[in-house]
């Protein structure tokens, strides 16, 4: 590969995602005529049983003549999908991530939360 097809690679500009198992690379590139395009990347990491893992990696190019109809209907989708379900995430799996988040340490560094109260003599 020539020092030109690797300058067309070169990531103009990118931001990270991390969202558990996923994470999503947002990256802006330039094509050989100079012109920017978006790739958005969604890597996912799968555990092996032996403790070793991979990651699954799926890929959009989006160019600048689609900028337009595709924010216009992913907003659309977002706002559908907040509309009838609301903000709350109900999967068992992320529910349990909420809880963690919703835990935090107080001054004195005990938790704080959604705890209940438990007494040693009640036991």
């Amino acid at each position: 590969m020539g020092e030109k097809d690797l300058m067309d690679q070169e990531e103009i500009y990118s931001k990270v995602l991390r969202a558990g198992r996923r994470t999503y690379f947002f990256d802006v590139r330039s094509t050989k005529a100079g012109d920017y395009y978006l790739t958005i990347t969604e890597s996912k990491k799968f555990t092996h049983d032996d403790g070793s893992f991979h990651y699954k990696k799926h890929k959009i190019y989006l160019y600048k003549e689609d900028f337009t109809a595709f924010k216009e209907i992913m907003e659309e989708m977002m706002d559908y999908i907040i509309d009838e379900k609301g903000q709350e995430v109900i999967s068992e799996r992320h529910q349990k991530d909420f809880k963690k988040e919703e835990t935090s340490f107080s001054e004195n560094g005990s938790a704080t939360g959604n705890f209940t109260d438990v007494d040693f003599d009640d036991i």
